[in-house]
This record gives structure tokens, C-alpha cells and sequence, in this order.
């Protein structure tokens, strides 16, 4: 990626090229499978992009109040929630924007159906299919002690008549094969149910835009659904959305010697990619190499001690100055950032198809300040 050595650093660097190349695929599939994709805000909610996106996608998903009024504000189409519960003040707000609500219980659904109804929402319940097809626990939906959705023994056939749609979420960054594993295993257990109900939304997880994906099996699946069981489709990504469509470019501050040199950057894993720490994941360099005689840690400058985003090696020593470019940035960075120890948040910028690098927004000390007191 070319560095405009104008922009301070660090700053997240959203380019606008890349996002249109993934809308297209999302396009696509949609064209051939007749489903709908909704934008899941929690991995990145960057309304600037919201009307363009409006323009390939279906709506927005929200997990709770703020995302799902961002999602009614700026992007002009279907709205859906769903939260593992729901506040009852929040709840009151919620039916203003959303068009569509997934209840996480039986209780909960039962609890909030009255008002949901009378004002003239679509109603869902997330089910728990208990199929793992991952290795990341703190991301797997269907584990033992998962909160997430209700399983086939605490469903309760008393509550068809109040809900259109069923909801899961159970993959990680996966692919058609791992849903169509999930897909047999809802079928095995819910599919009995399906023929009351509208629509059927596969959740999200879904790396549909990734060059190795699977397109013509999901294709499939989603039209054996539709043909089978007339149901509209919905699918939730977020992340596959905006995969491998932002940057986060920082700066060399000092290197330090331990027991290998250790380039402490302007930036933070702790505050500006929490991700990073909580995956954990190495987020990909850009002029990095498998092995080389130039190997370093790249480190955070706050007092944390394990603020430490991997160890890279490059084929040039690296120098105080040298910029480093993060790839894959777009996707639960900006949504996770935060202030710990003072470290202003980075500014953020588009790259247009035409090239021009465009300041979108720029964070200052009363950002910091004001969120406490």
C-alpha cells in the first residue's frame, strides 16, 4: 500500500476500492441465490460508508439500541436486532427503529411480545443447533456453557404463532463448508417448524468474500432452503464484508533490546486493535517475510505490559521513523478502540477510487476527557 507521508500517524485507512470489489461479490451471490446480506454493525459501523453500501446490501443488523438507531439514521433500509436480553427502557427505544427483533429466550420473547407486536414488528428466536464446527472457544456459539440462543429442549411450540423467522449464528470466520454442517443439524432438529415460518436468517461468520470461498456450495444452500421451505434467506456478515479492506498505519517510536530487539510503534494492541489480544490474532504487515535475519516484536507504548501485537521479520532492519502498515484493519477495530492510558484514538481516512486519501473523522483530548466526567 503507498504511504502518504503527509498523515500523521496512526490512523486507520479504509480503502474505498477494495470495500466496492467485496460489495460486487456480495452482489453476486445475492443475484444467484436470491437471498438477502445485511451489514452486522458490531464489526464495523462506519456510517460514512452507509449509503454506498445501501446500494449492494439490505439493511442492518444491531445488537442493541445505538447500533440499531445508527442503522435506521443512515442506512435507509431493513433494521434488525437481536441481544442476548433486552433492558426494558431500551427495549421501549429499540421498537422505534427496528423492523425486525430476535429474541435470544422463550422468557424474553414472551416477556417484550405484546409491545413488539402492537407495534408492528417481525419477531424472531435464536436457536442453538449445539453443532461446534470451530476451534475458538470464546467465539463458539454452540459450546457447552454458551448463552447464545435456544436449544431444541427449551423450545417451546407455543410460540409459533408470535414469531416469523429463525435466527442462528454459529461460525467464526468460516467457510460454505462449516454452514452446511450447521445447515443439516437445524434441519435434523428445527426442521419441522420451518414450514410456519418466513424467513431464516443463517447469522453471520460467513468469510463469503475471501478468494477461497466457497460461492457455488452457498449458492446452493441457500436455495435449497428457499425451494424447500419458501423462506427468504438472510445472511449477517461483518466482517466478511469489509475483509481485507482497511489498513492502520503506524511509526516506529524507539527500538529496545531484550531478548530480541522490540519496536515500540505509536499505536496500541491494547487500545487501537484489541482484537489482537483478545483472538488472539497477528494481523498481517505489510513488507513482512516468513524469515529473515531482521526479526522483531512490535509493541504498544502504553504501560501495559503484554501490549504486544507479534513478532515479524522483514527483509531491511526496521528504524526509528519506519512506517509499519497493518493490513485487515476495517473489521472490529475502529468499533473496539478505546482511550487506556490516555493514548488518543487514531484518525480516520478514506481512500477514494480516485486515489485522494480524505479525512473522515479526528479525535482530540476532549474525546478522552468527556468520557468519564
Amino acid at each position: 500500500m503507498k504511504i502518504n507521508p503527509d498523515i500523521k500517524t496512526p490512523y486507520y485507512l479504509i480503502d474505498e476500492t477494495l470495500l466496492l470489489r467485496n460489495l460486487k461479490r456480495i452482489k453476486d451471490i445475492k443475484d444467484r441465490s436470491g437471498c438477502k446480506v445485511l451489514l452486522a454493525q458490531k464489526a464495523f459501523s462506519m456510517y460514512h460508508f452507509y449509503p454506498l453500501m445501501a446500494e449492494y446490501l439490505d439493511g442492518t443488523t444491531a445488537s442493541g439500541l445505538f447500533e440499531s438507531r445508527l442503522g435506521y439514521e443512515h442506512f435507509g433500509k431493513e433494521v434488525h436486532v437481536y441481544a442476548p436480553a433486552y433492558k426494558d427502557d431500551d427495549f421501549v427505544e429499540i421498537i422505534k427503529y427496528a423492523d425486525h427483533i430476535v429474541f435470544n429466550s422463550v422468557t424474553q420473547l414472551m416477556h417484550f411480545k405484546d409491545m413488539a407486536l402492537s407495534a408492528g414488528k417481525t419477531l424472531g428466536l435464536r436457536i442453538n443447533p449445539e453443532i461446534s464446527t470451530q476451534n475458538h472457544g470464546m467465539y463458539d456459539p454452540c459450546s457447552p456453557t454458551s448463552r447464545m440462543g435456544t436449544r431444541l429442549v427449551d423450545f417451546d411450540e407455543s410460540i409459533l404463532p408470535f414469531i416469523s423467522g429463525l435466527h442462528f449464528h454459529t461460525l467464526c470466520q468460516q467457510n460454505a463448508d462449516a454452514l452446511e454442517i450447521t445447515l443439516k443439524v437445524v434441519e435434523e432438529k428445527f426442521g419441522k417448524y420451518l414450514h410456519q415460518l418466513k424467513w431464516i436468517n443463517f447469522g453471520g461468520g460467513h468469510h463469503l468474500t475471501r478468494d477461497d470461498y466457497d460461492t457455488d456450495l452457498l449458492v446452493k444452500l441457500i436455495k435449497y432452503y428457499k425451494n424447500t421451505y419458501n423462506l427468504e434467506v438472510y445472511l449477517e456478515p461483518g466482517e466478511g464484508i469489509v475483509l481485507n479492506t482497511g489498513f492502520f498505519v503506524a511509526q516506529v517510536l524507539d527500538i529496545v533490546k531484550n531478548d530480541m530487539p522490540i519496536a515500540i510503534l505509536d499505536t496500541s494492541a491494547t487500545c487501537h486493535m484489541p482484537d489482537v489480544l483478545e483472538m488472539p490474532f497477528m494481523p498481517p504487515v505489510v513488507g513482512s517475510v516468513q524469515k529473515s535475519d531482521y526479526h522483531y516484536r512490535l509493541a504498544g507504548y502504553t504501560c501495559l505490559t503484554g501490549d504486544n501485537i507479534g513478532e515479524y521479520y522483514f527483509n531491511e532492519p526496521l528504524r526509528i521513523g519506519t512506517h509499519i502498515v497493518f493490513e485487515d484493519m476495517a473489521l472490529y477495530t475502529m468499533v473496539k478502540n478505546n482511550t487506556f492510558n490516555g493514548i488518543p484514538l487514531p484518525s480516520i481516512y478514506v481512500r477514494t477510487v480516485s486515489g485522494d486519501d480524505v479525512l473522515i473523522k479526528q479525535f482530540d483530548y476532549l474525546d478522552f476527557k468527556h468520557k468519564l466526567s
